[in-house]
């Protein structure tokens, strides 16, 4: 009969005996009439139709229906039944008593045994019944006892036999359960159903030993069997219950326990060598492993901690007739106390032991010596097959700092116990990996991990002094020692001035030098001062700015510094040749006060006495490479590479070159310091710094290998600390409140060897025709002439090809702007690239579509203008945009460009401000910098000139080339031409 869930109803459980699996017990929803009355009228729960009552029910009552759901028969038969019997030939199979299954039948039951202990658990404080013949599930009310019953063991021993037999007593009272029909439920833990009580026990009784005497007095052992029967079945008894004995004697004591940690060195059963150990002598050991076995003292005797452990530890003792059981009492809540604390502390016990490697283990040990001695622990080793004893006491290094004129005096102190270890021996066992030494008493001491993990770094960068006893550290290690000072595992005395590199912000304030023309933004001017302020201290930088941010006049204000500080050793300025002539116009703009001397090219005067009378002295790398062998005896001022990212392979020549000259400082510049690999730092780090990050192979081992093979972020989060002091980096974005909104810059190109052949051939031969036409006809009908050779030049000094189709050879400007491109595209920016010449686009357009990279392209033949500017402006992935000028001067809006590069001069400057007002307009949000691209000693040159000369004509008046043609005087084309 269903119940209806719209009236009142209760929740019950009902406990009846099955065939074959034992007590179950089943949920029941039950009616209730108008006096809250349990009724006839029920219905059984299941995971199908609890919800339908769950008004009636909390998560105990969820918990139970899915648990005796999975005891039914019908669950049982369906999670067992794996060979597809039907019901009754599956339960005539399994429990039949001569040919039953006897595993499957015991999984069974242990599955059933271990579902009707968690169900009792839960059912103290539910309405439960016994189930009637007739399935009535509320045929006998039960009640559940709430207070635990406790089992008394008793032992008589007579003269034949032992009679044992046992006492229940629950609430002071004795608990008749012999001959009255008691059943036991479950066995673990024992639960006891007594007429209409079920009665649950303390210390988890078993079942198993109350279930004998439901219907027996007493148990008899014969004396022939006492032995066997005493040593192992009452000892444990005795451990772990209230035991009453007549004829033999129980000896209980207790004591206050103390905890014993043994260390065991693991020895490999097959070689006898310790554990991970190589055999070969001549090498260092790999890591053996090491034991901690957590013991407790009672008295004279110890007992390993077991989560399993008895209340209690019995042993027996037979004296001529008589037995002797001693029993110990042991206090489990210490000693899971104790687990808990170690715990906490790192090591992780599982039933009283735990292994770990060598290092670590004493690691742990001399970080918590102080607290194992102050909380009583004994802190022993169990020698065994190892023959090693090791020191296991308090060890300490103790290490200060004081800042000297160009270094860093270290004094250190190393203690294990009693004995005092110079900082040498231990300094040289780091290095070398070794882990272990003996001590003057034979004791093995082992150094602890964290020491290697902490001081590493410090041992490898500090060299012995030669003055006494201690040690030094270069100056540029300076972070180093912050970082150890700040973290407290060093104690140093460092100026403030000093301290103040660790925070770029309050690096002093240093004026400007009087002979310095330029204007320093105020990023430029804090880049200025903290050249300026490791220039005090001897120290060795790296200027990384960003491509545009003015790395050149940062450095040429520093270089106007000091010559104004009265040092007149010259610096050397080493850079890409094509750079030297960009250099050289620089300098001569904003430091003009400064003597350069350019010192290249193959008729160069190799005489480096010549030197001295200059400031600056410009050269190339390939120049440096060659004449190391003059140029490393001559003594700079400053020593400084452009582009260092030359250098980043150490084992190149030029790296090899460079590091051999001779200066009182160094400096590098790039905007990619960082290029390929951490190899890259390490290289111009060395340089400015030598030392700074150790030997290669040091640095490989130590940096490059955890960073680039295993992500290792520690390792990252170190090197950038040792470097950071020494690398100054601005990204656009970070300083884009002080750029203006447009940032100019011209750069100088040199003509390839070929190419510059080809101009001076066609320049001869144009000069000489124009000139000539212009004797004979006159200016104004020798326009046509001068424009087809002023074009041909123009052409001829962006690349030859745009001549010539079977030009074979190079370009300077080709590829000036190639590697300008790659910065760009390295740093995720897009540019915009303008000519004039379709020729010129089409030749980077070859380009790019051999190295397979995407672009959009816009000239006047393009029919999708639109698509192109949305492709550039909306894709990520396209970062280039070749535009024709005439075709994209005006009328477009670009502004996912923060680059503009312009290939060749336009004769009016206005048309150039057109086409960079493409990329710098409304919507812009970021700086736009410009690249002009001028070819040195060529008609582009000139023409820049002739743009100041002209520059209100231009604005006013000049459109087109062939108006440009016009305004042109004999002289102006005389200057155009020689």
């Amino acid at each position: 009969m269903k119940v209806v869930t719209t009236q009142r109803f209760k929740i019950i459980y009902s406990l009846y005996e099955h065939q074959y699996l034992g007590y179950l017990f089943e949920a029941y929803v039950v009616q209730l009439n108008h006096k809250n009355e349990l009724t006839y009228q029920h219905q059984s729960l299941s995971s199908q139709n609890v919800e339908d009552f769950a008004i009636g029910l909390n998560s105990l009552d969820f918990e139970l229906v899915k648990l005796t759901e999975a005891i039914q028969q019908d669950a049982i038969f369906k999670k067992f039944n794996t060979k597809k019997l039907t019901a009754v030939e599956f339960f005539l199979k399994i429990f039949d008593s001569e040919k039953g299954d006897k595993l499957a039948q015991e999984a069974i039951l242990t599955y059933i045994e271990k579902k009707r202990a968690e169900i009792l658990a839960l059912l103290k404080t539910k309405i439960l019944f016994v189930m009637g013949n007739d399935g009535n599930p509320i045929w006998q009310r039960l009640e559940v006892v709430q207070e635990k019953a406790r089992v008394y063991f008793h032992f008589v021993r007579n003269e034949d036999n032992t009679h044992y037999f046992p006492n229940i007593k629950c609430a002071g009272e004795k608990v008749d359960f012999q001959y009255k029909n008691a059943k036991i439920i479950c066995d673990e833990p024992a639960c006891l159903l007594l007429k209409n009580k079920l009665y649950h026990f303390e210390k988890n009784v078993d079942g198993k030993k109350i279930r004998p005497f439901l219907q027996k007095n007493f148990i008899a052992i014969p004396r022939n069997l006492e032995e066997t029967y005493y040593r192992k079945f009452i000892a444990p008894l005795i451990a772990s219950f209230d035991v009453f004995a007549k004829g033999f004697d129980i000896k209980t004591t207790a004591f206050n326990p103390q905890p014993v940690l043994i260390i065991t060195e693991l020895l490999s059963p097959k070689t006898g060598l310790s554990l991970f150990q190589s055999n070969d002598s001549k090498n260092e050991p790999e890591e053996s492993k090491i034991a901690f076995d957590l013991f407790f003292q009672y008295g004279d005797d110890s007992f390993r901690f077991d989560s399993f452990a008895q209340g209690a530890n019995v042993s027996v003792e037979k004296q001529e007739e008589s037995w002797i059981f001693y029993k110990i009492k042991r206090d489990l809540k210490i000693e899971k106390d104790t687990i808990l604390v170690l715990k906490e502390r790192n090591l992780d016990l599982r039933h009283g032991r735990t292994t770990s490697l060598k290092s670590d283990a004493f690691t742990w040990i001399q970080a918590n010596t102080t607290f194992l001695i102050e909380n009583g622990f004994i802190l022993k080793q169990e020698i065994g097959q190892s023959e090693k004893k090791y020191f296991l006491g308090y060890s300490s290094i103790d290490i200060s700092v004081e800042e000297g004129y160009d270094w860093f005096d270290i004094q250190a102190k190393v203690r294990f116990g009693e004995f005092e270890i110079p900082f040498l021996k231990l300094r040289n066992l780091v290095l070398s990996l070794k882990k272990e030494f003996t001590l003057p008493n034979g004791e093995i001491a082992v150094i602890p991990k964290e020491w290697f993990i902490k001081y590493s770094e410090l041992f490898a960068f500090s060299q012995q002094s030669i003055d006494n006893d201690g040690f030094i550290l270069k100056k540029h290690h300076i972070s180093l020692i912050q970082n150890l000072d700040s973290d407290g595992y060093i104690s140093a005395v460092i100026s403030r001035k000093l301290e103040n590199l660790r925070n770029f912000e309050e690096i002093e304030n240093y004026p400007l030098p009087v002979g310095f023309l330029g204007i320093l933004r105020p990023y430029q001017k804090a880049g200025y001062d903290w050249m300026r302020f490791l220039a005090d201290y001897r120290l060795g930088g790296c200027l990384a700015d960003d491509m545009g941010l003015g790395k050149t006049i940062q450095t040429l204000a520093l270089l106007q510094a000091q010559k104004e500080l009265g040092i007149t050793e010259p610096s050397l300025l080493i850079m890409p040749t094509s750079l030297v002539y960009n250099w050289q116009k620089e300098a001569e703009k904003f430091t003009p006060n400064l003597k350069i001397f350019v010192y290249s090219g193959s008729s160069r005067d190799k005489n480096i006495d010549l030197f001295a009378n200059y400031d600056l002295i410009l050269t190339s790398y390939g120049i440096a490479r060659i004449d190391i062998e003059e140029l490393n005896i001559f003594r700079f001022n400053y020593v400084i590479l452009d582009e260092s990212q030359a250098i980043k392979n150490p084992i190149s020549n030029t790296a090899k070159a460079v590091m051999r000259l001779n200066s009182a400082h160094r400096l590098v510049l790039t905007g990619t310091p960082l290029e390929n690999s951490t190899m890259d730092l390490w290289s111009q780090m060395t340089f400015i710094n030598p030392g700074l990050l150790g030997s290669q192979s040091f640095f490989k081992s130590e940096f490059q290998t955890p960073i680039e093979k295993k992500a290792d972020e520690e390792k990252r989060n170190r090197l950038y600390a040792l470097v950071k002091p020494f690398m100054l980096r601005r990204h656009k974005s970070q300083v884009a409140k002080e750029l203006p909104e447009k940032v100019e810059s011209i750069h100088y190109c040199d003509m390839s060897e070929e190419q510059a052949n080809q101009y001076e051939e066609a320049k001869s031969y144009f000069r000489n025709a124009i000139l000539e036409h212009i004797e004979i006809a006159g200016m104004a009908k020798s326009q046509l002439i001068l424009l087809q050779g002023l074009t041909k030049l123009r052409q001829l000094a962006n690349h030859p090809k745009m001549t010539q189709n079977d030009y074979e050879h190079g370009s300077g400007k080709f590829d000036e702007v190639l590697e300008k491109l790659e910065a760009v595209l390295e740093g995720g920016q897009k540019v915009l690239i303008f000519s004039q010449f379709v020729k010129h686009l089409a030749i980077f357009k070859q380009y790019l579509d051999e190295k397979n990279i995407d672009y959009a392209y816009l000239d006047g033949s393009t029919s999708d203008r639109q698509k192109q500017v949305n492709s550039f402006q909306e894709d990520e992935k396209i970062q280039i945009f070749l535009i024709s000028m005439k075709a994209g001067g005006t009328g477009l809006n670009l502004t996912a460009a923060e680059y503009v590069f312009l290939l060749d001069p336009w004769w009016n400057p206005a048309i150039e401000a057109q086409a960079i007002d493409r990329a710098h307009r409304i919507g812009q949000q970021k700086t736009v910098f410009t690249y002009k691209f001028i070819t040195k000693d060529t008609v582009e040159e000139k023409i820049l000139a002739l743009q100041k000369n002209k520059q209100k004509l231009f604005s006013e008046l000049i459109t087109t080339e062939e108006n440009f043609v016009k305004t042109l005087t004999q002289n102006d084309i005389l200057n155009l031409l020689i």
